[in-house]
């Protein structure tokens, strides 16, 4: 790209360079839609193509994949914020599927409040209870994840006495 600055003086020049840079910085940058949209904490269906045989998950913190069996079928799992890639092989280590997942937080009936720097997060469907939410402040989080486990163990408890 060419500036012709004229009979301008060099101030000017400068600030016409500067307006310049600053409008293509305004301009809007268009990110690639990733191929396999998640919520976090919630799973997706997706179709594979014929003779998957190993499935490769770039960063399991964010997303996890199950294979079902027999469907050529597997199951996306949102587990944390981001984007990831899934590659899909056949036997001779063919790439067969290379897709982007970027999982995101929901945002339907979840509030957030923001107390300073600490964050909570509730889900109102209708009524506001504590959600477990990445992101939240640590002893929000570790609260109803305590509650949350010992209420998981206590069902467990309670199931096993019943066999």
């Amino acid at each position: 790209m060419a500036l012709f600055v004229g009979h301008c003086g060099a101030g000017a020049g400068r600030v016409f360079a500067l307006a310049l840079g600053i409008a293509a910085c305004a301009l809007p940058v268009t990110a690639s839609a990733a191929d396999i949209n998640v919520v976090v904490d919630q799973a997706r269906l997706v179709k594979l193509p014929d003779r998957v045989a190993t499935i490769v998950i770039g960063n399991p913190l964010i997303a996890d994949i199950s294979l079902q069996g027999g469907g050529g079928t597997m199951v996306v799992t949102g587990k944390g914020y981001g984007i990831t890639n899934l590659i899909a092989l056949d036997r001779s280590g063919a790439v067969l599927m290379n897709s982007s997942v970027e999982v995101r937080g929901a945002s339907a009936g979840v509030v957030v409040v923001y107390k300073g720097i600490e964050r909570e997060s509730y889900s109102c469907t209708p009524n506001c209870e504590r959600r477990i939410t990445l992101g939240d402040s640590q002893v929000f989080f570790e609260t109803a994840m305590a509650q949350t486990t010992a209420r998981s163990s206590m069902a467990q408890g309670a199931a096993q006495a019943t066999k």
